[in-house]
């Protein structure tokens, strides 16, 4: 028994172990980068690992030198491009989820296989076919780069329906046959019954959606061609480049760090919808 017991808390102390060290390790990239973020030295190279004499002219200059490199303009696009995508392609997903799973009709079967088939084709693939299309519809001009980008996150969005339309084949079909007999419609169904009990995943896809533009590189470098149109990701690229990298090194952690905090805030805002709320829908 005693043997047991030794071997149960040595497991523990194990394990505690483990998890501190994996802890530090996790959470040293993000100290050091907060830590670079307030460095005086604005130049890459230092005789330290984290810096020495700190100050808050890199988050200043940031967004004051918009001669050089315009990051509030490139936060902007970004924001805008970011909430737009995320109210879409929320709405398009839960659409398409209670169609697939409510819903009976001809050639169901066949749209789920073709989306499924679809989606193990990383969208990389297709980001010359996109380009050219947005080409040759005038999307690709200085003045519609936005719209080009909120275009194409959106517009496949539907298609990335399958974790949402799981969730909502666990609720039980009895609701929604108790609400139609009751008279409602099926777009009272929809947002009376079904959105209610999938707030824990609408808050998944509400995020998931504004963290794809927000974080995005490759389509972003491949569509907005000038820095007038450039994103957050664009923009922290650049300063990582040779003609910039000596004075915009400093400027980059800080610029990394304002680029978490909406997520951060996003993360907040939606953390009291986590929970399930069965109880709220049949009650509303």
């Amino acid at each position: 028994m005693e043997s047991m017991t030794v071997r149960r808390r040595v497991g523990d102390v194990a394990t505690h172990i483990f998890l501190a060290v994996m802890a530090v390790i996790w959470l040293l990239p993000i100290a050091w980068v907060l830590a670079e973020s307030f460095n005086a030295n604005p130049a890459p190279f230092s005789s330290t690992f984290f810096p020495t004499e700190y100050t808050l002219d890199n988050y200043t200059q940031l967004f004051r030198q918009r001669d050089v490199l315009n990051f509030p303009k490139m936060f902007l696009n970004t924001l805008i491009i970011a909430i737009f995508v995320c109210l879409i392609s929320t709405f398009f997903v839960l659409s398409v989820a209670f169609c697939m799973s409510r819903l009976r009709f001809r050639f169901r079967r066949v749209f789920m296989n073709g989306a499924l088939i679809l989606g193990m084709f990383p969208g990389i693939m297709s980001v010359v076919a996109i380009y050219f299309i947005l080409k040759a519809l005038g999307l690709t001009t200085s003045g519609m780069t936005n719209l080009a980008l909120i275009l194409v996150y959106s517009a496949g969005s539907g298609a990335g329906f399958y974790v949402m339309k799981g969730y909502m084949d666990t609720i039980p079909m009895s609701l929604d046959e108790a609400a139609y007999l009751d008279g409602c419609t099926r777009w009272q169904v929809f947002t009376k019954i079904i959105l209610p009990i999938c707030r824990p995943m609408i808050v998944y896809q509400v995020i998931t959606s504004f963290l794809t533009p927000w974080l995005d590189f490759v389509l972003a470098k491949a569509i907005a061609r000038t820095q007038e149109n450039y994103t957050v990701s664009l923009g922290l690229w650049m300063m990582l480049q040779k003609e910039y990298i000596s004075d915009w090194y400093a400027r980059f952690a800080a610029g990394a760090v304002c680029v978490s905090i909406p997520i951060a805030i996003l993360f907040i805002v939606m953390q009291r919808f986590y929970q399930e709320s069965m109880s709220g829908s049949v009650k509303g």
